[in-house]
């Protein structure tokens, strides 16, 4: 006769053996199983995460700088039936502790390889890719003993001759000089934008001026054109008031004349007339220039030599009537 066996879901129960010599393996997880007595063996292995940390000490990179590197990895066992038959090859009867422990020396031979190749700058700046690349090495080698690399991941970075603190002071030193020049910069780029704004500023105020004090110059301009026509009106009324009043001067002066040949009987009044007539035009004249006027004056000339001729005229009348 026989048992049925039950297994959970962390762990994978494996029957072996049976009737006429079988060598057929029954894989079962989270099931159940029929096994003979006496001809068929029950064994268990764990489907756990099991969390290893791989340690290097004093490992020489690259550029021979020791390091020491630890890491944190979480591995299990794969359910697939052949790989999980590949872990039951490699694992079966042992503990969990020799299991880690075959693992974790896998992972820190791979760990080691991959030191010595990269340089402390892409181990220390780039942990993720340094981590990645670990787990893609050691993968296809785990992989065939049916463990799965879950994730890897580095824990800690150190040196014992402190050249990793050097690393990071002149990466300081570097980054604390970028912000200065970065300060610096804005400042200065702030200044040259400030001077700009000063400047428009300026220009647009200089702008202004200009055209207020070119409307205040027109505006000047255009009253001193206004005031210079109303001058000007205000001259000819003058000017051509003076000239009617010399023109009606001159009609009494004629009509004057006119009455000497009467009153007169002899040629001495007669000049002492022509002279008063000739002194009235004279008087006109001395008027004239005190105008100051060009067209006045031209016709007040015109006027005093048109009366002066005529005065002679009838002087010359007056001697013949005699």
């Amino acid at each position: 006769m026989g048992n049925c066996h039950t297994v959970g879901p962390n762990e994978a129960l494996v029957v072996s053996g049976g009737c006429c010599g079988s060598d057929q393996k029954t894989y079962v997880v989270g099931g159940w199983s029929w096994a003979w007595w006496l001809i068929s063996d029950i064994q268990r292995i764990t489907l756990e995460i099991m969390t290893l940390q791989p340690k290097c000490e004093d490992v020489e990179t690259a550029e021979g700088v020791a390091l020491t590197v630890t890491g944190v990895a979480q591995v299990k066992v794969m359910i697939e039936n052949e790989l999980l038959g590949y872990a039951c090859e490699q694992f079966l009867g042992k503990s969990v502790i020799e299991i880690k422990s075959v693992i974790l020396q896998t992972l820190e031979g791979h760990l080691r390889a991959i030191l010595g190749t990269l340089t402390v700058e892409q181990i220390y700046q780039d942990r993720d890719k340094f981590a990645s690349l670990v787990r893609e090495v050691a993968s296809p080698d785990v992989g065939r003993m049916g463990i799965e690399i879950l994730s890897f991941t580095i824990k800690d970075v150190y040196d014992k001759v402190e050249y990793l603190s050097s690393l990071g002071k002149s990466q300081t030193a570097a980054v604390q000089r970028d912000a200065d020049i970065g300060v610096a910069e804005a400042e200065r780029d702030a200044g040259i934008r400030e001077a700009e704004c000063k400047r428009e500023m300026m220009d647009v105020k200089f702008l202004a001026d200009t055209k207020m004090a070119d409307s205040k110059r027109e505006l000047e301009m255009q009253k001193a054109s206004f005031n210079q026509e109303v001058n000007t009106k205000k001259a000819e009324a003058q000017l051509a008031y003076e000239l009617q009043a010399a023109k009606e001067q001159q009609k009494i002066h004629c009509n004057r004349l006119r009455l000497l040949p009467c009153a007169c009987s002899r040629p001495e009044e007669a000049n002492i007339k022509t002279q008063g007539a000739l002194h009235g035009a004279s008087v006109l004249y001395k008027h004239a220039q005190v105008m100051k006027t060009q067209r006045f004056y031209i016709i007040n000339i015109y006027i005093t030599f048109r009366f002066s001729r005529q005065m002679e005229l009838h002087h010359r009348h007056l001697e013949h009537m005699i």
